[in-house]
């Protein structure tokens, strides 16, 4: 009987993580976020997770996380354009968890400046604002803020805060509202 197990696994068909492709050009975010950055966040660091998940090197969990993680955040953007402020039901559930938009941005960065070195932030289907210390697959994410370094660090700094009130410019309420509606 084992083998037979061993030849049943052996024969099915391993699972590939395939990186997701930009909707925008790598120098299409402005200054929220740089070409140079986009190159080393998305060609090398998620490019990496799923590289390594495929070719079963590292921790698989770790790398599938990631690179699951990366293929919500990156989708999630869009090139700036006038006043990027949220509409239709994804401000319908702004208000109603926050009260305002201004209330959201202000508990968002309470909670992600309370992260201590790297993580994730998110806004959850359940209206409360969450993290991910490490990398995590979660099933809950609205709208998801990488707070690794490699996110932020070669445009800002140290300036956590300049990275994250850009994020707001940039963020696809339109793609986030068609999320909204398989919730």
């Amino acid at each position: 009987m084992y083998n037979f197990i061993k030849l049943l696994n052996e024969s099915t068909p391993k699972k590939k993580l395939v990186q997701v492709s930009l909707p925008y050009p790598k120098g299409g975010l402005g200054r929220s976020q740089s070409k140079q950055t986009i190159e080393y966040h998305f060609g090398q660091l998620y490019k990496g997770y799923v590289d390594r998940f495929n070719a079963g090197e590292g921790d698989a969990d770790f790398n599938e996380a990631g690179a699951f993680l990366h293929s919500i955040y990156f989708p999630q953007l869009r090139p700036p354009k006038g006043n990027n402020k949220p509409t239709g039901t994804i401000l319908e559930f702004i208000d109603k968890n926050f009260k305002s938009w201004d209330k959201f941005k202000d508990d968002f960065k309470d909670v992600a400046m309370k992260i201590q070195g790297s993580g994730w932030v998110y806004l959850s289907t359940d209206g409360k604002i969450k993290t991910i210390v490490n990398h995590e697959i979660k099933n809950d994410i609205l709208i998801l803020v990488d707070w690794w370094e490699h996110a932020w660090a070669l445009d800002y700094q140290s300036h956590k805060e300049k990275y994250l009130e850009n994020i707001w410019k940039i963020m696809d309420w339109d793609r986030i509202n068609v999320k909204m509606e398989s919730v």
